[in-house]
């Protein structure tokens, strides 16, 4: 059975209350607040039984209400790149805010990771629900949004839905910020990746998809099987990775990817209904952010595992559907699983 409890955790500038839930099973701490619907900490242990925190982040709200890059929040209302901020629906064109390079990213400037959420408490966890107003960022309709963060033993499973009343494009995601050595750890490379997926998609300068799918084979995206990051970001992918990996489209519950780190033992699974995962080793970190207890997150401290739709899908026509209609459900979920090797 899992506990579940809040406690306040400070005040936006506003003066609205913010709160902070725990979700504690008998292997795994999740620390989740209403501003953004931020995962704040997960802690399991290791082989030996050694506790830590694996979620980059930090330890007040101020640190989530300045400007960072997006820890632990949901993603919305669409995750990941539209390029240049434009997109058509039914023969009209909108122009959402243009926030990274050339291109729209994230939701736009204020995005759902900037929202103060409504909780309800669950059973084995929490959900949170908000309206996106008709126009907000320049996505037409209004939209209604609750994500659900479940925990039962091992399992984190964070379930999303959404109806709208206009057609819009939608794409739901977390952004949590991973390493399985502790959060406060310099960098990923000794942690052994394998991601379920035969084709990638190749991104232009400015990362946005260039429209090819493209096979992974004898390339470095080949990560069917297992690979150690310091044999392919230190010495041959140097930027790291920041690319969307092609999964199953049924829609159905499907493995997609596995991260463990073999000097702790600690295992990461991930299962979704989602047709995509963006791969991201936190490129764009450079050590000026103070997080937890003072620890600093450099360049590829961290990885994400953002399961999603293909990036840039509502401006490509052979990309899986990015539309949510009118008397449509977005509905999809992802699994997480903690476990020790031993």
């Amino acid at each position: 059975m899992t506990q579940v409890s809040s406690e306040e955790f400070g005040a936006l500038p506003d003066g609205r209350r913010v709160r902070r839930f725990l979700l504690r099973s008998d292997s795994v701490s999740l620390r989740v607040q209403t501003f953004g619907a931020i995962v704040t900490g997960l802690e399991t242990k290791d082989r030996r039984g050694n506790a830590a925190d694996l979620i980059l982040g930090f330890d007040t709200l101020e640190g989530y209400i300045n400007k960072h890059p997006y820890f632990g929040a949901v993603i919305g209302r669409v995750a990941n790149r539209i390029a240049e901020g434009k997109f058509s629906i039914d023969g009209k064109d909108y122009q959402l805010p243009i926030n990274n390079g050339p291109n729209s990213i994230h939701g736009g400037l204020k995005g759902f990771d900037k929202v103060l959420w409504t909780p309800e408490a669950l059973p084995n966890g929490v959900r949170f629900s908000m309206t996106s107003a008709d126009g907000e960022e320049g996505y037409p309709g209004e939209l209604k949004v609750s994500v659900s963060y479940v925990l039962d033993g091992k399992e984190l499973t964070i379930n999303y839905k959404a109806e709208a009343t206009k057609t819009t494009p939608i794409n739901l995601t977390n952004h949590s910020y991973f390493n399985l050595a502790g959060h406060g750890t310099p960098n990923i490379y000794d942690h052994e990746v394998s991601i379920e997926a035969d084709y990638y998609l190749p991104v232009d300068k400015t990362s946005i998809p260039t429209g090819e799918i493209a096979s992974v084979a004898n390339t470095y995206f080949d990560l069917r099987k297992p690979v150690v990051l310091e044999n392919l970001i230190e010495n041959k992918l140097m930027e790291g990775f920041d690319h969307n990996f092609c999964l199953s489209l049924s829609k159905q519950r499907s493995p997609c990817a596995r991260v463990y780190h073999q000097p702790s033992g600690r295992l990461l699974e991930v299962e979704t209904t989602q047709p995509g995962i963006q791969f991201y080793t936190a490129n764009f970190l450079d050590g000026s952010l103070k997080g937890k207890g003072g620890a600093v997150y450099p360049k590829h401290s961290a990885f994400c595992l953002e399961t999603q739709n293909w990036p840039d899908a509502v401006n490509k026509k052979n990309f899986p559907d990015a539309l949510l209609r009118p008397g449509e459900e977005y509905n999809h979920t992802t699994w997480f699983t903690f476990s020790t090797v031993k």
